[in-house]
């Protein structure tokens, strides 16, 4: 199991509105069954840590790519995609093995 993390460094005082369309696009695919609950989450400036942040989080069984052969990407979920790039100054995608105790 995954943990796959989305980083967007956004312009300042624009954090919780990149969050509220990044919450928007992470319900379009999940209702598409692309994606499990995913969790949005940021910093505006007033709490500890890097500011102008905004973090989207989300668990699957393995890391596939959207351009993979027959993935339909939900035309929604690009044109809000479209909304967030117009705030963003730089991304990045993360992933992360969880450990299982079992294995």
């Amino acid at each position: 199991m995954y943990l796959i993390r989305r980083v967007y460094d956004v312009k300042p005082g624009m954090a919780k509105n990149v969050a509220q369309l990044v919450a928007k696009q992470a319900i379009i695919y999940e209702k598409s069954g692309q994606r499990g609950p995913t969790k949005v989450y940021f910093n505006g400036g007033t709490l500890p840590g890097d500011k102008n942040v905004v973090y989207m989080e989300w668990q699957d069984e393995s890391i596939k790519s959207p351009y993979r052969e027959g993935n339909k990407i939900p035309p929604e979920a690009l044109e809000v995609g479209s909304q967030v790039r117009e705030h963003v100054i730089d991304q990045r995608i993360e992933f992360f093995e969880l450990f299982n105790l079992d294995k």
